[in-house]
């Protein structure tokens, strides 16, 4: 088959789709300029404050403006959160006590929570050795939610329902904001007081409103991912009732400190604007993950989702079944990255992960994932996970190189 033909027709069949892409990145951008209009945003914003952090005006603002977009009480945008992983992890650490129950809705969470947890590894302060028990909601057989399990789920110790919003390293849909607006009610119908706490990674932009819109009551992100508009450097956000997010926040930093210290190193600039830009970045995202779909599709593979199918979230599975494939896969997308594309990517072990990795990302933020990058667990049946891109374009050129190097390599 020639590729080159193949991309061509994909996106001639997808001009229509990436049409209303472009149209729901208007009505995002409209809710931010809103947002930054309300509350005065100006270059003063730009600066801060050394040592402490205290009366940052800047971080202050950012953190009502990441409020008003996303329907919350509170939020708290700092650079001092190393990964998305961190964030979720000040909010369980926050909310949870001894004796306290966390239920996770989705199935078993994405590996770098399975340390946080202490359903792998020991010795390291996991939230099982603090007394906080665990338990999961498995997925049905197709991997959709148990409806029918959740309605009897929730116990009276039940202090948190862990819910994933994103796929990540499992073959489900990754959920859409009205699936999470049903587990939240289900949830308060058996016990109101329990915390409803979504993992938003991957998902921010993507619909009109956010998870805090439906009733959740907290939720956790990356900066290098959706929100930070390929041109944060480092960080991440919390957001939900007011009280939640200061708990969160006294894990960050230190009870009586919470939410008011953490100095933002003359990054105030890039956190506005990448929150600006990032609407435009998760759609050219979003573009990139229907051409990969149609593409591996018309090749043979399964793909999830599947190409035309509204997203969920800005990534795209594509399920190779041969650990050579997967290795030659993210080295066509390093050969075709900005940066290090002389770099060749190899399975190795990665913190925080239980399975050798292989990861390509010759992005210009390390680690970014709202730049396109791929990688896959090298555990059967070996999938390969895409995520962001900062314009199509490049996507399909990349693309088509991964193509032709998946198609030299026999079952």
């Amino acid at each position: 088959m020639n590729i080159d033909l193949l991309i061509e027709e994909a996106e001639k069949k997808l001009l229509p789709t990436f049409a209303e892409i472009d149209q729901k990145v208007k009505q995002h951008l409209q809710k931010i300029l809103t947002a930054f209009q309300d509350h005065r945003v100006g270059v003063h914003h730009f600066s801060s404050v050394s040592g402490y952090g205290h009366d940052d005006l800047g971080r202050e603002v950012l953190d009502k403006v990441y409020a008003q977009i996303f329907h919350a009480e509170s939020a708290a945008v700092r650079v001092q959160f190393v990964s998305g992983t961190h964030a979720i992890a000040s909010c369980l650490y926050g909310v949870l006590r001894p004796r306290d129950e966390m239920l996770a809705i989705a199935g078993h969470p994405y590996d770098t929570l399975e340390e946080v947890i202490g359903v792998r590894s020991e010795g390291q302060g996991s939230l099982q050795e603090f007394g906080i028990n665990y338990r999961e909601l498995d997925l049905t057989a197709d991997g959709g939610i148990d409806w029918h399990g959740l309605t009897t789920a929730i116990k009276p110790e039940t202090k948190l329902v862990l819910i994933q919003r994103s796929c990540g390293y499992s073959w489900r849909q990754s959920l859409r904001i009205a699936d999470i607006e049903r587990i939240v009610k289900e949830v308060k119908r058996q016990n109101p007081e329990t915390v409803c706490f979504v993992d938003n990674c991957y998902g921010e932009f993507i619909e009109n409103i956010e998870p805090t819109a439906v009733g959740v009551d907290l939720m956790a992100g990356s900066l290098i991912k959706n929100p930070g508009g390929t041109i944060v450097t480092a960080g991440g956000y919390v957001a939900g009732k007011e009280d939640l997010v200061e708990k969160a926040c006294c894990r960050l930093t230190a009870p009586g400190i919470g939410s008011s210290g953490g100095a933002t190193f003359e990054q105030n600039r890039l956190l506005f604007q990448g929150l600006f830009l990032a609407p435009q970045m998760v759609a050219e995202a979003m573009k990139g993950s229907h051409l990969i779909a149609y593409v591996f599709s018309e090749l043979g593979y399964e793909v999830n989702p599947l190409p035309f199918i509204p997203r969920r979230d800005i990534i795209q599975g594509v399920k190779l079944g041969n650990p050579d494939k997967l290795v030659a896969f993210c080295r066509a997308i390093q050969r075709n990255s900005p940066v290090g594309s002389y770099l060749d990517p190899i399975p190795a072990p990665m913190p925080g992960y239980e399975s050798n990795l292989v990861m390509a990302g010759g992005t210009f933020i390390d680690g970014s994932t709202s730049e396109f990058s791929a990688d896959g667990p090298l555990r059967d049946p070996y999938i390969v996970f895409c995520q962001g891109g900062t314009h199509w374009t490049h996507t399909a050129i990349a693309i088509s190189e991964a193509a032709k190097a998946v198609l030299t390599i026999n079952n």
